[in-house]
């Protein structure tokens, strides 16, 4: 157990600066523009480290640390995809014309970026209805990996952890906006990037050096579960089998899904219409990069390394040590390996962690049921900072509710699942409005509601992972899911994107043959 003096001193110092921080937003925040979009000049520095750390949350570092100890160093190539396409294409290709485009039109959140860009209420108000479904998931999923390491470590009520550092996290966002939220997001940023680098140095020397420890690892192969070999993992230190069961999870659910998805996450997105000028995100991705390279790349990391300490430590591989709980595996790890000094500063790493995206994604749900869903209801189209405020709060409450309704080793699963959504959705219908002198609204529409329902069904009747929990396609047709291997397998987003492509270029074709009238 960690000495409760020694945690709650560090706890102290560390809200105290997290709550100056968004005193200090609070401070630069005058009107709702402020509140929504930081007033459109944040430094590149807290723009990279922002952006990284509301990337970065307890789902990487806790869940899917977890899971690169079940499934191994496969994962390395989440970590690829992350820093290829979550932040060079994400900051060169989109963040450009994300930030330029929402200058000209003065869009202030996703939603109104693109119900402005295609000159559509619908696109507006879907994809917001979209994101208020979609978020709780994600946001409970980093409740969730938070609360289980304040309850491993010092046994403190998985319920009152939950929502203690949820009310935190809330409170300077409603108060300071989107310029407290990237402000506190800078660092608990800095803190992330200390606590992985000690992290990594402490299991290198824990496991013997890099090649002792990777040796060791592959010699643990006989050690693989059952029923990870029968689903085509043989080892931690290779791919699955081509093809194989795990293949297609590993492949399909969590590289493709989160390394894609990345690209159209409303919460990033916005990031991108707070840099001043285009050098802004040159200079934003020098800090972002390394960021996630060493974040994503530490947690897989150490998450399949782990299995070397526990076996050497406890005669048990990791999973088997944490319960058969990959959400366990990490904070177990931390708290048997590694100094006492060292568990207290990761605590606050996590909390960092939670709290940056976690403000984040209070933010974008505040804004988005503030504005752009209160807009068609109350019929008014200037964005108010107190009616934000209240819609953040009572988004807080639902997340909660959420958080208490999932289930167990559910972290990696509802961050992939919620990225595969978005870029079903939103990706093609962004791309198209980026780069598309003149985007009609129509092609936009039918891609945006055919990715959405296709990844929807998809997720409820063919996905085993989903589709066996909900127990819909269950009790409709008395099976688990409606196809099978390797269908049932094959994530969503592999399904639902390209429909999503497809029609949206029918709508273009349709449009062009028809010489329909553009969006403005």
């Amino acid at each position: 157990m960690v000495d409760t003096f020694v945690f709650a001193a560090c706890a102290i110092a560390y809200l105290a600066a997290t709550m100056f921080l968004g005193y200090l937003g609070y401070r630069h925040t005058k009107g709702a523009e402020d509140f929504m979009v930081a007033g459109r000049k944040v430094n590149p520095i807290i723009l990279g480290l922002s952006y990284g750390a509301t990337f970065i949350s307890t789902s990487a570092i806790v869940g899917f640390g977890g899971l690169a100890s079940l499934y191994g160093t496969g994962l390395i190539w989440l970590t690829a995809l992350n820093i290829g396409v979550g932040i060079l294409v994400a900051f060169v290709i989109y963040g450009k014309k994300t930030r330029s485009i929402g200058r000209k039109l003065g869009a202030v959140t996703f939603p109104d970026l693109l119900g402005k860009r295609f000159n559509s209420p619908f696109m507006q108000y879907a994809t917001g209805t979209l994101m208020l479904l979609a978020m709780p998931l994600y946001t409970a999923a980093i409740m969730i990996g938070g609360a289980w390491f304040i309850n491993t470590t010092f046994n403190i009520d998985y319920n009152v952890a939950l929502i203690g550092f949820s009310l935190i996290t809330v409170t300077y966002v409603v108060f300071g906006g989107l310029l407290a939220v990237m402000y506190t997001d800078a660092f608990q940023g800095a803190l992330m990037l200390i606590g992985m680098t000690l992290l990594l140095a402490f299991t290198l020397v824990n496991v013997g050096g890099v090649t002792n420890g990777f040796t060791n690892l592959n010699n643990l192969s006989s050690q693989v579960p059952a029923f990870l070999q029968s689903g085509g993992l043989h080892s931690w230190t290779a791919m699955p089998d081509l093809g194989s069961s795990i293949w297609f999870t590993l492949v399909t659910t969590i590289v493709l899904g989160v390394g894609i998805g990345v690209l159209a996450q409303p919460q990033l997105s916005i990031r991108f219409m707070t840099a001043k000028d285009t050098k802004s995100l040159n200079r934003a991705v020098m800090v972002g990069g390394p960021f996630i390279l060493m974040m994503t790349g530490v947690a897989f990391t150490v998450g399949a390394l782990s299995n070397v300490w526990f076996w050497d430590n406890r005669s048990q591989i990791a999973y088997a040590a944490a319960g058969n709980n990959v959400d366990n595996v990490i904070p177990l790890y931390i708290n048997l390996a590694t100094p006492e000094l060292f568990v207290v500063l990761f605590l606050i790493v996590l909390l960092a962690a939670a709290m940056s995206t976690l403000s984040a994604i209070f933010h974008t749900m505040g804004t988005t049921a503030g504005y752009d869903i209160y807009k068609h209801i109350a019929k008014k189209d200037q964005p108010s900072k107190r009616v934000t405020q209240v819609a953040t709060a009572i988004m807080m409450v639902v997340s909660v509710i959420v958080a208490f309704l999932m289930p167990s080793n559910i972290i990696a699963r509802a961050t992939a699942m919620f990225m595969g959504l978005c870029a079903c959705a939103f990706l093609p219908a962004l791309t198209y409005g980026l780069y598309n002198k003149s985007p009609s609204a129509l092609p936009a529409k039918l891609s945006l509601s055919a990715g959405a329902l296709t990844w929807f069904i998809w997720t409820v009747f063919v996905h085993a992972s989903e589709a066996k929990p909900l127990g819909i396609s269950q009790a409709l047709f008395g099976q688990v899911t409606v196809l099978g291997k390797p269908f049932d397998v094959i994530d969503p987003l592999i399904v639902g994107l390209p429909v999503a492509i497809i029609m949206l270029i029918i709508g273009i074709l349709y449009v062009r043959n028809k010489g329909s009238k553009p969006a403005k």
